[in-house]
């Protein structure tokens, strides 16, 4: 439509450009399951002491719900975007935000830890293709300068789940019983889908895709850099969340009370970094991503000294989260560089940030623990932003070499 590329052809696979409205339609229907996935991503943490009682294991063991629900992620975005390659974009969408929903209903009845573990695995499963397969729909509406901005509204339901959807439904579970939160969780899987088909216009499945044409993904130097430069560079990100609450207490002395505030401070963050880095990246895509990666290695740097202090820590955590504009960008770049393994690669966005998920805070626990302090994980996660913008500077000399 936009261009006349191979690449751009897959992208933007709809037949005509909607009207502006419709637009807003499809892309509000694809954001509301943004927020359902990280609302049921992240509700667990708050409700880890409720559901380890119920369930007659500790809270270290209920926190094993987290990281499997993660695995599922990470096994179920290359998996599922494999068997869905020669489905129509709409019709995965809806079959996976159906799957995501009853997972979710599922982990509201499941009697005991082995099958709540069951559960939130197979809940995991749909979580990164989703989000790719979305990631691809809403560019392919939109002219090609506007495309991170679209991929942006897609991820604006999560960054919105941060700091509206996981308060309000982890209350609710406090409240009555934490299985309503992921009965909750699973009554807006199932309205996404609704939205969905509603509203997102039937694109049909590529004449040439297959599933042997989305693995290629997997021989692309510069699909597996992008995604190192996710899974490494976004680490620190994590690593100074998970271990804010115990910093903000203990090493800034703020009461427990205050950490609602700075965790939606946090939020704000990430929704002011998505929307921004957005309008930058479709201006300067490699630009942005390089700049956010210094931005982001500044920040944490700063926080290993800002930490200890009552105003100054949370603050910094504010602007901390200002680095999620790396998704988006990094998910318009995967578009750029895949070639016609579209599909693979947007989903695997999201493994590689829930690898960063994984290897922050087990890096910035081991810091911890050898002494070095709460503050530490700043220092880890300026060390990942530098790692990560090595990795962006190694795939940039790869292209100039592969175009010299």
């Amino acid at each position: 439509m936009h261009s006349a590329s191979g690449i751009d052809r897959d992208v933007h696979s709809a037949p005509s450009s909607p009207p502006p409205s419709a637009v807003r339609k499809a892309l509000l229907a694809l954001s509301v399951g943004g927020f359902a996935i990280g609302t049921g991503e992240f509700v667990i943490m708050g409700l880890l002491p409720d559901a380890a009682a119920d369930l007659g294991v500790s809270i270290p063991d209920a926190g094993h719900l987290v990281s499997i629900y993660a695995l599922g992620v990470v096994i179920g975005a290359p998996l599922l975007a494999v068997l869905g390659a020669r489905w129509p974009r709409r019709r995965l969408l809806i079959a996976l935000m159906l799957f995501f929903g009853v997972g979710n209903l599922v982990s509201a009845i499941a009697p005991a830890m082995t099958s709540m573990m069951t559960a939130r695995f197979i809940t995991g499963l749909p979580h990164g293709t989703y989000f790719g397969v979305a990631a691809l729909v809403a560019a392919g509406l939109v002219p090609r300068e506007k495309r991170t901005q679209a991929v942006a509204m897609v991820l604006m339901g999560l960054t919105v789940a941060t700091l509206i959807g996981v308060p309000a439904v982890a209350a609710i579970g406090q409240a009555f019983s934490w299985r309503i939160a992921f009965a909750i969780v699973g009554v807006i899987g199932g309205l996404t889908a609704f939205l969905v088909w509603r509203w997102v216009p039937f694109i049909p499945a590529s004449r040439t895709a297959s599933p042997l044409r989305e693995l290629g993904a997997l021989r692309r130097k510069q699909v597996l850099l992008t995604l190192g430069i996710g899974a490494i560079g976004s680490g620190g990100l994590f690593s100074i969340f998970s271990y804010v609450k115990p910093t903000m207490t203990e090493l800034a002395g703020l009461p427990e009370s205050m950490i609602p505030l700075i965790l939606a401070l946090f939020g704000v963050g990430m929704i002011t970094g998505n929307l921004a880095g957005s309008r930058f990246a479709d201006r300067a895509l490699e630009r942005t991503i390089f700049v956010v990666l210094i931005w982001g290695g500044c920040l944490m740097a700063a926080y290993s000294v800002t930490a200890g202090h009552p105003v100054l820590g949370p603050l910094t955590i504010l602007l901390v989260g200002t680095m999620v504009a790396l998704a988006a960008a990094l998910q318009t770049r995967l578009m750029e560089v895949a070639g016609d393994a579209q599909t693979m690669a947007a989903a695997l966005n999201h493994s590689a940030f829930n690898a960063a998920n994984a290897l922050g805070p087990w890096l910035g626990g081991l810091a911890i623990k050898a002494g070095y302090g709460w503050s530490s994980t700043g220092l880890v996660g300026a060390a990942l932003a530098l790692a990560g913008l090595g990795v962006h500077l190694w795939s940039r000399a790869d292209q100039r070499k592969r175009r010299g």
